[in-house]
């Protein structure tokens, strides 16, 4: 069953991106890049595969600008990492990767994920970042899982990971493992207001 997930690196102390909204910092983890020669070692060594079961894709502004900015998109659009419909939600009017399927959104989640799902198909559902963005989808209900690879990174600051509350009851492990450097926790996301045990 397709299942709509929030998969990302974080630092220990639950930033995804520094106060820079950067990712460098990732960068110099082993593993923690695709040029790397512990990438096989590290979670970007299993992305190939994890996205191999993605048919869609959504982010938040800031996450796309940084890419744009990092990846130089505007000027090597065959640099854009994606072949799957990727959703922008933004209230700026903002350019797009030539060649690339982005469809920009803003409002609600909701109308945003039924389109995703009908993209998709049997496929899954990848929210990329940031952390507000996947709030307001674990808010409509709408997110199934949580997968977090922790880099040996304190950052002090940042983007956080998830800025919600989400107590324990919400929340199944699933699994837990290391991978090269990172510590890399799979949480299944309970529907609001069932207990379960």
């Amino acid at each position: 069953m397709a299942k709509t997930i929030y998969n990302t690196a974080t630092s220990i102390d639950g930033f995804i991106a520094d106060a820079d909204n950067s990712l460098k910092w990732l960068f110099g983890v082993g593993g923690g890049h695709p040029e790397q020669e512990e990438a096989e070692e590290g979670p970007l060594g299993e992305f190939d595969e994890f996205m191999k079961g993605v048919g869609a894709i959504c982010m938040g502004s800031t996450t796309y600008e940084w890419i744009l900015d990092y990846e130089q998109l505007l000027e090597k659009p065959e640099k854009w990492p994606y072949e799957q419909p990727a959703w922008v939600f933004t209230h700026r009017d903002l350019p797009s990767v030539p060649g690339a399927d982005i469809r920009f959104a803003s409002g609600p989640v909701e109308a945003v994920h039924e389109a995703m799902a009908a993209a998709a198909g049997e496929k899954n559902r990848w929210i990329v970042g940031g952390g507000d963005l996947v709030g307001q989808f674990f808010d409509a209900g709408l997110l199934d899982e949580v997968v977090v690879s922790a880099a040996p990174v304190f950052l002090g600051g940042g983007a956080p990971l998830l800025p919600r509350q989400v107590l324990s009851d919400r929340l199944e492990l699933l699994e837990a493992r290391s991978a090269g450097q990172f510590a890399v926790l799979k949480y299944r996301v309970k529907p609001p207001g069932r207990s379960e045990g």
